[in-house]
């Protein structure tokens, strides 16, 4: 199986209005609350997580759902590669994982892109939020 795109962060000046916006334009359900995102899931199951910038961000964040497998194998080229890697989009936990939903979840960034990537084994929301990380 290849990993699956998950979710998407839009990074805006006010995340329920952006959120209401978009969802009303394309003439989807309205949008729900998940932590501090404001979400519009797709037909297909991705949903775009609009976020508060709060004027230090910008760029795209992209989350892929994997397997177990899939993390483990990842997770290492990511540490081979020494790559700085974090258990929260904002990065307040550097060089840990998480264990949202009973599942694992890690972000990280690359020299080339301004891209923050993130990799997951759970849907956030998909079962109990376990909130301890891991290095």
């Amino acid at each position: 199986m290849k990993p699956q795109l998950n979710h998407l962060i839009v990074w805006s000046t006010d995340r329920d209005a952006a959120a209401n916006f978009f969802s009303d334009i394309a003439g989807m359900g309205s949008p729900t609350e998940f932590g501090h995102f404001t979400q519009v899931e797709t037909g297909n199951g991705v949903t775009l997580d609009f976020a508060d910038a709060n004027g230090d961000r910008h760029g795209l964040h992209l989350a892929f759902l994997v397997t177990e497998r899939q993390f483990d194998e990842i997770f290492a080229r990511i540490l081979d590669r020494d790559l700085p890697y974090w258990a929260d989009p904002r990065r307040s936990q550097p060089g840990r994982i998480n264990h949202h939903d009973g599942g694992r979840g890690v972000y990280f960034s690359d020299p080339y892109t301004n891209v923050g990537w993130e990799i997951i084994t759970r849907p956030y929301g998909s079962g109990p939020h376990v909130g301890q990380s891991e290095g």
